[in-house]
């Protein structure tokens, strides 16, 4: 029978407690599917890089919270910025006036983007920015049309899965809201002959593509994509959801080509780590043709966006991101991390390739091949895509423990994503668990085979 819990009785909950509670209450398969690798620790303490489980054991952090731990875990400076507001019972919601808040957060943004982004609007998450954003598009232009890439991820809402790139997320919620097409992504052709009919009200695209499994697009792609807009009148959406606040080694990663975006997305690491917040920021010219009267500045708002609290956080990041050089940090540990992964991926078969920009890091693995995948007919090749990524990350956090994932769009590739603020003795522990797993890869090759045959079997 449910029971009503107190805040300390939660904070002391034990692993198969809090097992428990899910099973019952929250998703059942997920238990079990995180079960299956041990993935289903109970974590009660972190602080930057740093993770501790139940048992007295540290891990480390490299998946970073898909991008929302830039600053790490629990960042004082965050977290101090947030009871500053407490001490003073500052009201946190109180929709009725206007927020300095959030006024100073927009002018910040303003201040860091680039130049001529100046309107924000803040709500709670990634997939609320994406669904402002588009909404915003089709207001400023009077078009319809919505064109997004292949392999893209910008969220689970209606809106943002419409414009997401794999049917797999899409199909159980079919039909999706209309008006919504999808392009190979890193193809300016196809682009360009798409936006020639001057139907399309915008087209979102990530800089990188952080779940596509980490693809990053030729040089020149996002300067020809700005122009094709410009020529066509369609808006162009950057969304730095998870590339943003110097992930990649720029502020923001459109600035590695000097684009500005009419319209930008912005979440996870903008609260810091402690506090949920989004946005999207847009020209002034955007801004106004969407809701530039007294009769259309209220056709979007958000119940909790732009709340005091969320926006001492954001503020407090801001400050931390620009103070402590974090996207120069990000430059310079990525690229030494990725020279030493590719050494790793001259000496072992299992890795595919290694690529990523600044601390957005993806490690693909080479699908299997020989007599037992053309007797399979393939479905060896299907079952090692879907698992032998988690299998490598299974691997890394019960051996080694560091913490990574796979990602969503194409799970044979994990992500190596720690906060920026990770060091290189760190970078260079992951390196050393890595080889050993590689020097061990056959045991998950066994193991994918095995599964395989299992499956092939029934």
């Amino acid at each position: 029978m449910a029971r009503v819990w107190t805040l300390e009785e939660a904070l002391e909950s034990s692993r198969e407690e809090i097992r428990q509670g899910y099973r019952e209450y929250v998703n059942s398969s997920l238990v079990g599917y995180l079960g299956l690798l041990n993935f289903d620790r109970a974590f009660v303490r972190a602080s930057g890089c740093e993770v501790w489980d139940s048992e007295g054991n540290v891990y480390l952090d490299f998946l970073g919270g898909f991008g929302a731990l830039n600053l790490g875990h629990n960042p004082p400076r965050v977290i101090e910025a947030v009871q500053r507001c407490l001490e003073r019972q500052r009201p946190n919601l109180l929709q009725s006036s206007l927020n300095g808040l959030a006024s100073a957060l927009a002018e910040s943004l303003a201040a860091i983007l680039p130049t001529g982004l100046t309107y924000a609007f803040f709500c709670n998450s990634g997939a609320e920015a994406v669904e402002g954003a588009l909404k915003t598009a089709r207001a400023a232009t009077g078009r319809t049309v919505i064109l997004s890439t292949e392999g893209s991820f910008h969220g689970k809402s209606f809106g943002a899965l419409s414009a997401s790139g794999r049917e797999k997320y899409r199909a159980p919620f079919a039909p999706l809201v209309p008006g919504f097409e999808h392009i190979p992504y890193n193809d300016v052709r196809a682009l360009e002959q798409r936006l020639q009919a001057q139907d399309v009200a915008a087209f979102i695209v990530e800089p990188v593509q952080g779940e596509g499994g980490v693809v990053v697009p030729d040089r020149g792609y996002l300067a020809a994509a700005r122009a094709a807009c410009s020529r066509t009148g369609t808006l162009l959406i950057a969304d730095e959801i998870q590339t943003g606040f110097g992930r990649t080694g720029a502020l923001f990663a459109c600035q590695h080509e000097q684009v500005c975006p009419d319209i930008i997305t912005l979440a996870k690491s903008l609260g810091g780590g402690v506090m949920p917040i989004g946005a999207f920021v847009c020209s002034e010219r955007v801004w106004k043709r969407a809701y530039g009267s007294m009769d259309t500045c209220l056709l979007h708002t958000s119940t909790f966006g732009g709340n005091a609290l969320a926006c001492a956080a954001g503020i407090a990041a801001i400050n931390c991101l620009l103070e402590e050089d974090l996207a120069a940090q990000a430059a310079a540990k990525g690229q030494y991390l990725l020279e030493r992964l590719k050494v790793l991926k001259g000496r072992y078969p299992l890795i595919r390739d290694v690529r990523g920009k600044g601390l957005l890091v993806g490690i693909e693995f080479a699908q299997p091949s020989g007599l037992l995948n053309r007797l399979s007919a393939g479905r060896l090749g299907g079952l090692s895509y879907e698992y032998l990524g988690a299998m490598v990350a299974g691997a890394l956090q019960n051996e080694h423990r560091i913490i990574t994932a796979y990602t969503l769009n194409n799970p044979n590739v994990i992500r190596l994503e720690p906060p920026l603020t990770v060091t290189y003795a760190q970078i260079d522990r992951v390196l050393q668990a890595l080889e050993d797993v590689f020097e061990k890869n056959g045991s998950l090759v066994a193991f994918v085979r095995t599964s395989a045959v299992n499956r092939l079997r029934s």
